[in-house]
């Protein structure tokens, strides 16, 4: 039996729940702080609440997820000899980004759980784009096995940013036209 589509199979769901659970429990981390500018008594309510969902989210998805991707990681590692090509060394790089990001991102939950956390919502939505820019990177970096597939998933990256960015503004621009000709009709 060929063990590299168990590792590889195993290896991408642990990268999938790791990445989902990044990007949500930067969203919690949104709302808590946000929930610290609310008025009592919804602040008191909501606030326990986002440091129950962060540390359940992080010790049942983040955490595990990051093991397995590690461990299947290194597994698909030593079976390819992944060392010895270019790519993998920009994608290992990538990686330890990813690594230093989780771990930013275990300090501020500790930080919003004990009240010590100072940065703002707009902060921590900007902090939340890295980790879609570390996705896109390291996929591009593995898909097209090439050092210059970080790039390309960079430039993926802005030009969805791009497009998406400029349907939001439009749809925006077009329910204001539509409030303001409600407006002057009434």
């Amino acid at each position: 039996m060929n063990a590299f589509p168990w590792a590889l199979a195993l290896h991408l769901v642990s990268v999938v729940s790791l990445f989902a659970g990044l990007l949500y429990v930067v969203r919690l981390f949104i709302y808590h702080v946000e929930a610290l500018e609310k008025p009592e008594p919804e602040r008191s309510v909501l606030v326990p609440q986002y440091i129950l969902m962060e540390k359940r989210l992080w010790y049942a998805i983040v955490n595990p997820a990051l093991v397995g991707t590690t461990v299947f990681g290194l597994w698909l590692m030593w079976m390819i000899h992944a060392w010895t090509f270019p790519w993998f060394r920009v994608k290992l790089a990538l990686v330890l980004l990813l690594f230093g990001y989780q771990g930013i991102c275990g300090r501020i939950r500790r930080e919003l759980a004990a009240g010590r956390y100072k940065g703002s919502a707009r902060t921590l939505r900007l902090w939340n784009e890295a980790a879609t820019v570390l996705l896109f990177t390291i996929v591009f970096t593995v898909v097209f096995r090439r050092p210059m597939g970080a790039v390309y998933g960079l430039i993926a990256v802005v030009v969805l940013g791009l497009v998406g960015g400029s349907v939001f503004f439009l749809k925006r621009r077009a329910k204001r036209n539509t409030l303001n000709e409600f407006n002057q009709s009434s």
